[in-house]
Parts: C-alpha cells; sequence; structure tokens
C-alpha cells in the first residue's frame, strides 16, 4: 500500500473515530437516546417538575386507594411531573391548611372544603384560574358540567377552583314503612307529603327524621325546603333575605309537620346519627340526607328510596347542595404543571366513584351515563332528577363568598330549628337568625 493510500485510510479512520465520540456524547449511559427532559450532552434525565396535592379524605379507604392510583396514572403519563399525594384528614382541616400557608408551605394544589378557596383567596393564598376556564369553555368542555357548578367558583370576578364532585341533599323515604301506612302513590307535591307523613304516624313510627340537635342535617332540611320553594337566604347583591315570603313559607311547612305530630318529640335532642338510626329501624318514614345514607344499610337496600322532587306551593323545584373544588395555591413554584394535572384530574377521575365509592356526585353529566350510576336506581334518579336544579347556599349572588362558611356554620340557625320544632311562631324563631346572618355580612336588609 503506498503512503498517498495509507494517509487516506487514515483520515478516515480518523474520521470514523470522531463520529463514534459525537455519537456516544449524545447518548445516555446505556446507550440509548436521550429523553426530551435530558440536559444535552450530560448523559442523565432532568428531574421531573415535583408537584404536591393534598386530598381530603371524600369516602371509605377505597376512596384514598382510588385516588392514589390516579396519580400513578398521571405520573406514568406525565414523566416529565412528578405528582406526590398526600391523603389529608377532615379533623382540624382548617388549622392545618393556614398553618401551611402561614409557613410558606402549603401544597401546589389541594381539594378541600366548598367555601375553602374563597377564605384562602382573601388570605392571598390561591392562584386564580381564569386561563384554565376560559381554554376550556372554548373547547366546549364545560357543557358537561352540572349547572351553576363553574360559576359557583367565582370570587370577586375570578374563579378560584375548579368544580369536580357535587354534595346533595335528597329526601330519602322506607318504601315498607309507606306499605304499611297505605301509601300507594308517591307524593308530588309538599301537600301530598304532608298528608303521607301523617299516615306512617303512630306504633312507634313517625313520618320525617328531622334531627333537632345537629348542626348540619336540621339546617340543610331546613333550606332545602326554602330552595324547593323559590327562596334563599339572600338578594343578588349579597344582602341578608332570610325573612322573605318564600322562605318564611317554609319554615310554616316545616312547623306544621311537626305540629301534626309528624316528627318524634325526642327527636329535639338527636343528633345526626340518631337520626340515621332512626330512619334504619324504620321508625321514620322520610330522611333528607347525602346520597351515601342507603351505605349505611345494606341490607336494607331493597327497602330505600328517593322521592322525586317535589314541587313546591308555587311550582318550584330545587334542592339543596354544595360545589367541592380542587385548587392552586399562589406559593407554587410550578403553575403550569399544577394546571396540567388539575384538568386531567377533572377528565380523569371517574374511577372515584366507580371504585373508591365516594359519596357525592361528579361535576361532568357524561360520568353518569356509567353502569355504576344507570343501574342503580337511586343513583340514576339523583343524577337525573336533582343534579339538574341543584343550588348552593349562596345561589342568588353570583359566584360565592367566604362569609357562608359562618353561615352555615352559625349557632342561631341551629337554635332556629329547635324553636320551629318547639312550636315557636315562625317568624319569630327566624329573626334572631336573620339578624346573626346580617352581622356575619356586614350589612343591613
Amino acid at each position: 500500500m503506498s503512503k498517498r493510500m495509507s494517509k487516506k485510510w487514515l483520515t478516515v479512520l480518523f474520521i470514523i473515530v470522531i463520529a463514534f465520540s459525537v455519537t456516544a456524547c449524545s447518548s445516555g449511559s446505556n446507550g440509548e437516546p436521550q429523553t426530551n427532559g435530558s440536559k444535552p450532552g450530560s448523559g442523565t434525565a432532568e428531574k421531573p417538575v415535583e408537584i404536591n396535592f393534598w386530598d381530603m379524605v371524600w369516602g371509605p379507604p377505597s376512596y384514598v386507594e382510588a385516588a392514589q392510583k390516579l396519580v400513578e396514572q398521571f405520573n406514568s403519563e406525565h414523566p416529565n411531573i412528578k405528582v406526590t399525594y398526600q391523603s389529608t384528614p377532615w379533623n382540624n382541616w382548617y388549622q392545618t391548611f393556614t398553618t401551611a400557608i402561614a409557613a410558606g408551605a402549603p401544597p401546589d394544589i389541594s381539594t378541600g372544603a366548598g367555601y375553602q378557596a374563597f377564605q384562602f383567596t382573601d388570605n392571598d393564598a390561591i392562584l386564580p384560574i381564569d386561563d384554565v376556564i376560559e381554554e376550556l369553555r372554548s373547547e366546549g368542555k364545560l357543557d358537561d358540567f352540572v349547572p351553576g357548578s363553574v360559576e359557583a367558583l367565582k370570587y370577586n370576578g375570578h374563579y378560584v377552583a375548579f368544580p369536580w364532585m357535587i354534595d346533595i341533599r335528597v329526601p330519602f323515604y322506607r318504601k315498607d314503612v309507606f306499605q304499611e301506612a297505605g301509601i300507594t302513590e308517591l307524593p308530588k307535591t309538599w301537600d301530598e307529603l304532608r298528608a303521607d307523613l301523617k299516615k306512617i304516624n303512630g306504633n312507634g313510627k313517625y313520618g320525617l327524621v328531622l334531627p333537632g340537635n345537629d348542626p348540619n342535617l336540621g339546617l340543610q332540611a331546613l333550606f332545602s325546603l326554602m330552595l324547593n320553594n323559590g327562596g334563599g337566604i339572600f338578594t343578588p347583591d349579597k344582602k341578608v333575605d332570610l325573612l322573605n315570603d318564600r322562605n318564611v313559607e317554609a319554615a310554616q311547612f316545616l312547623a306544621d309537620i311537626v305540629s301534626d305530630g309528624s316528627v318524634n318529640p325526642a327527636m329535639l335532642g338527636f343528633n345526626g346519627d340518631s337520626g340515621v338510626k332512626e330512619f334504619g329501624a324504620g321508625r321514620g318514614g322520610v330522611f333528607i340526607h347525602t346520597p351515601s345514607l342507603p351505605d349505611s344499610f345494606p341490607e336494607l337496600a331493597d327497602k330505600i328510596g328517593v322521592l322525586e322532587p317535589l314541587a313546591g306551593p308555587h311550582g318550584d323545584k330545587a334542592t339543596l347542595g354544595w360545589v367541592n373544588n380542587i385548587m392552586i395555591y399562589k406559593a407554587t413554584k410550578h403553575p403550569d404543571e399544577a394546571k396540567t394535572f388539575l384538568k386531567w384530574w377533572s377528565e380523569n377521575n371517574k374511577t372515584l366513584w366507580t371504585e373508591g365509592k365516594q359519596g357525592g356526585f361528579p361535576v361532568k353529566q357524561s360520568f353518569t351515563q356509567d353502569p355504576y350510576w344507570q343501574n342503580n336506581p337511586i343513583l340514576k334518579l339523583i343524577a337525573d332528577k336533582y343534579l339538574g336544579i341543584m343550588k348552593t347556599t349562596g345561589f342568588q349572588a353570583t359566584g360565592g363568598f367566604p362569609e357562608l362558611n359562618e353561615i352555615e356554620g352559625d349557632g342561631t340557625t341551629l337554635t332556629m330549628i329547635q324553636k320551629l320544632m318547639s312550636g315557636k311562631p315562625v317568624k319569630e324563631s327566624m329573626e334572631e337568625t336573620a339578624k346573626k346572618y346580617e352581622t356575619i355580612m356586614g350589612n343591613k336588609k
């Protein structure tokens, strides 16, 4: 071989070596091509963005398991984002979040109580998600949501949270108790309901279960009736309107049921658990409660039903509910990734019900076409008849506001229920509560 040819081959060999070196530098340590998340030339993948997600305990242990599986699925589909799931108990939930916010260490994103986002927006801790809402609206995806659920989370002109679950109140009835009372047709109006409740009374049975010493269920029964009568406790400009004619009429209806003897007098001292036991024992015909009430009595599955929405005296139909939501915190260092997770969670969380046995209803109405709801007569009826007429405590005003939390938890509301159950004059029973609501809201009617 000539010197000229040797030099030529040496040059070719040198080019091959250089090319091989460049190729090796652009591969990982195992020789595989780098992913998009790698630093050029580093040979190592970047760490994914980490997002902390605090989720309240919305159901039995199966709920937590289903939620964890969802997070794992998201992480597998989004290798550049790693969501860490934390199941957060309801005990001292408010202190848990306020302490974390004060310390500058809240989660990036969380689910929470119905009015939580409003409260923490006032603390400048919540990140508005107007861009997310407008994006989904332009894509037509909000058309699938329960009417009013998105707007219920607007506060001071901004969307501060995203809806995912509806907590609703409906009237359950004992089929066997109705049958024993000779009731062959279910009531369709308030007048028919009152007449049927009276038929049940006697032999240790009472028409209506109404726990008078429970801070939630008594209030919820009364507010459900007020909304069912076209009433509500606010004007559109958030003035307290508890004493309007429709509300007084609803309170009078409840007082009349009590005066008929359709509520056990001992109920004045009953809490919610005691009320559940009375209903389960067949000593009460109707009980306004959460959709999960039948889960307390699996052995009574064929004896419990839901009344269809009743027409109030003026033809109105409605019931009380809450829009539970998911919110992003301003302290997050990764708002875009948090929004990505929020949107994905909304699109993919049906298994929280079908596998996790979550007690409320999905805000996405298309989910309820799943056999989980369609093959269960109670769940199907609630989805078909009640979700579309659900109204929140403050529905008259645009969006929500933090004072709603104090309104619903105010002790004078329980006192008002107890006065009504004790036979006190209706309007007089409501006046003290109305004044307290005005103090909470800082306004006068």
